[in-house]
């Protein structure tokens, strides 16, 4: 039952058996568990690391298991610091991925880079992703920045789709939480998944990226306008990179069918996204474009977010929300 807090079936056994006899001793406990002493020993050093343990006051060299108020707190709060942990790893490699992307969005059609080919127009972007899709074995990993999907695309899409995922391959794409709003993009996604394709969702996406096999890349020239270029990458260490991206983006990511839980100040995934790019200065029409909806919901949640601080300005919203650690990962 306590798996999710990092303790194994067996130190849990363990312990609530030391709970229940405090006075047993380690040949005590192997008997009535049945198991060997090697292994209860192994159990208390877990137990012991994890905080579940503190030597007895009554009884000189002995341990005891603290009480499961007192365990669980610690439990949950080492649990607590890892996942912030984690959390600061995924930035970091979010942050160095996006770095990597930012260098090569400015290369123009004469780029002479080894691993980097140049996609000038919709139709070269369209042939090449037609042969791509023809000669891909393995794996298809997506970011789709773009918020609920045309009808037109999705129909288009579909046949796409069935030839991969009939022929094996693994798809895996990241949508904007926003698609959650779109009724036909919803429907589009549970057909996938019924398919066999995997999908969640993220409060935002770096860039559109299509990474196939896990050794070529296209992602696009401007994040504002996908139809004027692309760039496609095969160099071995940009792809590290991007499916490090990925995977970090993956693992934060939400299934559709799931809710994510506010903070603990409340924020959903998508606002704390909003009050970090109004932390940054960037203006409705920007963060509607990032989160995936219209302008008139950006001003919304950002009225919700300046009302909530008791703020008066954009600038004034930043600082109340990074004084009261909002803006911390």
């Amino acid at each position: 039952m306590l798996t999710a807090l990092g303790l194994d079936n067996l130190s849990e056994q363990v312990y609530r058996t030391m709970l229940a006899h405090p006075q047993d001793g380690v040949a005590a406990l192997g008997a009535r568990l049945a198991l060997p002493e090697a292994q209860v020993r192994q159990s208390l050093d877990t137990l012991s690391a994890l905080g579940l343990l503190h030597p007895s006051a009554d009884r000189e060299g002995e341990l005891r298991a603290v009480s499961p108020e007192v365990g669980m707190e610690i439990l949950m709060a080492r649990q607590q610091a890892e996942l912030a942990a984690q959390q600061q790893r995924i930035e970091a490699s979010r942050a160095a991925a996006a770095q990597l992307i930012a260098e090569y969005a400015d290369l123009r059609p004469a780029t002479g880079h080894p691993g980097v080919e140049q996609l000038v127009g919709l139709d070269r972007i369209r042939d090449r992703l037609a042969a791509l899709t023809r000669q891909v074995r393995e794996e298809v990993m997506t970011f789709a920045p773009d918020g609920g999907q045309k009808p037109e695309n999705i129909k288009a899409a579909k046949p796409l789709d069935l030839d991969l995922l009939g022929r094996g391959v693994r798809m895996r794409t990241v949508y904007l939480d926003s698609v959650r709003n779109s009724p036909h993009t919803v429907e589009y996604v549970n057909w996938l998944a019924a398919q066999g394709g995997r999908v969640r969702t993220a409060p935002a996406l770096p860039t559109r990226m299509i990474v196939v096999d896990r050794a070529t890349a296209v992602i696009p020239i401007r994040s504002d306008d996908t139809a004027a270029g692309a760039v496609v990458l095969t160099g071995q260490g940009t792809l590290t990179a991007l499916c490090a991206l990925f995977e970090t983006v993956w693992e934060s990511a939400q299934p559709l069918g799931s809710t994510a839980r506010p903070d603990i100040h409340g924020l959903t995934p998508q606002e704390r996204v909003a009050l970090a790019l109004l932390g940054e200065g960037h203006t409705d029409d920007a963060i509607a474009k990032r989160l995936g909806v219209s302008p008139r919901t950006a001003r919304r949640i950002a009225g919700d977010l300046m009302e909530r601080l008791d703020a008066r300005s954009r600038f004034q919203a930043g600082v109340r929300a990074a004084h009261a650690g909002w803006l911390t990962p």
